[in-house]
């Protein structure tokens, strides 16, 4: 939600217009454990965030998105009534019908198989575990950037698939570098973030980059989408 407020201020022979903007991020919340979801909204509220409402199970999540139109949704995928998938088809349902709602997915246990789809939509989503958010800054940076249009994956989760490689490895063409720059592309970072953890320049990864997307033979496309399917790829090398 944006909104912009002006002020006039007198000076000299003319008037001068300063116009501030401000931009909020609003949020619906899906957690059937009400005291996990009442602390997570709490935190986002203090973080900047306005959480426009919060839903115990996907049918309240669903009914939320549709009467508030947020820009993010962060959702649990095991919630009642029978605890497996239900907010994972509740995001699915939410990709189909808000395209531009930004979906996190909090997860206890690692399922990303049955979050591949999701996730291959290459914008604007996240699986995160939940016994691995404990840095609070961290967690709320993630959020935003799943919000500006990124896609990220769990580094746990990433690191248990490259140590659960399957042994025809479609990724067997990479350098362990390119293999390293992937694992960080899974991660969500940019090439830039890529640079810094690994003490090397923009321009080097974005090298490594170039020849990775070669070397897996990606198809034609925009190099945010191409970027994702080579993560894709990373994570389905089981």
């Amino acid at each position: 939600m944006r909104a912009a407020c002006g002020r006039w201020t007198g000076g000299g022979r003319g008037l001068i217009i300063v116009t501030v903007s401000t931009a909020v991020t609003r949020v619906a919340l899906a957690e059937d454990d009400v005291l996990l979801r009442e602390g997570l909204a709490s935190l986002l509220g203090r973080s900047g965030f306005e959480v426009v409402g919060q839903g115990g199970d996907a049918a309240e999540l669903i009914a939320l998105v549709r009467e508030h139109r947020p820009d993010l949704v962060v959702v649990d995928i095991r919630m009642p009534p029978g605890h497996s998938t239900e907010g994972l088809d509740a995001a699915r349902l939410i990709r189909r019908e808000f395209p531009q709602t930004a979906v996190m997915i909090l997860s206890a246990h690692v399922e990303v198989e049955q979050a591949m789809d999701l996730l291959a939509s290459g914008q604007r989503s996240g699986y995160l575990l939940k016994s691995r958010v404990t840095n609070v800054a961290d967690f709320i940076e993630t959020l935003q950037r799943v919000v500006r249009g990124g896609s990220v994956v769990d580094p746990a989760l990433v690191q248990e698939l490259v140590a659960a490689r399957r042994a025809d490895d479609p990724l067997d063409v990479l350098s362990p570098r390119e293999r390293e720059v992937l694992a960080l592309m899974a991660e969500g970072r940019s090439n830039s973030g890529i640079s810094r953890q690994l003490w090397v320049t923009e321009g080097t990864v974005q090298k490594h980059v170039h020849s990775i997307l070669l070397k897996l033979r990606l198809p034609e496309a925009d190099e945010v989408h191409r970027r994702v399917l080579a993560v894709l790829a990373f994570l389905d090398a089981r």
